[in-house]
This record gives structure tokens, C-alpha cells and sequence, in this order.
């Protein structure tokens, strides 16, 4: 997936709460979690959140959260 495409189907940038996460390992494997999705623009992870644009046509909530949980943390919310 192209992470630098533009795309007026994007929504505007979203913040995922994701519990577990606790070193630099972890914000590595959350954002390739992220990437890995068709549709999601990562804009920055840090311990404890993401910050994602993404077309919500191509990448759902339900997608979100699983690829969170494939990586082994939990969502606390998508704001």
C-alpha cells in the first residue's frame, strides 16, 4: 500500500487508544499492524495511541480493531 497517497476519500486524521503497548518495540508493531491494512494512512503511533487517516470504505472499525489484537493489544477507542 502507498502510505503517501492522497485521497479525498480519506477521512480526517482519527485517534485509536491502544492499551498494552508499554516500549519502542511495541509502537513498531502496532504501526505495521496499521499499515498493512488497504485504506489506512499512518500518521504517527506513539505509546498508547495511533493517529490514522484512512478511507472508511476500505478499512472499518472492525478491521482496526483486529489488526490491533493480531498484534497483541486492545483498542480502547477510535476518536
Amino acid at each position: 500500500m502507498d502510505t503517501t497517497e492522497t485521497n479525498t476519500t480519506l477521512s480526517a486524521t482519527e485517534t485509536l487508544t491502544i492499551a498494552g503497548m508499554s516500549c519502542g518495540h511495541c509502537v513498531v508493531a502496532v504501526r505495521q499492524a496499521l499499515q498493512e491494512l488497504e485504506g489506512v494512512q499512518v500518521q504517527n503511533v506513539t505509546i498508547g495511541s495511533a493517529q490514522i487517516r484512512r478511507d472508511p470504505a476500505r478499512a472499518t472499525n472492525q478491521q482496526l480493531t483486529e489488526a490491533i489484537e493480531d498484534a497483541g493489544y486492545t483498542i480502547g477507542g477510535i476518536h
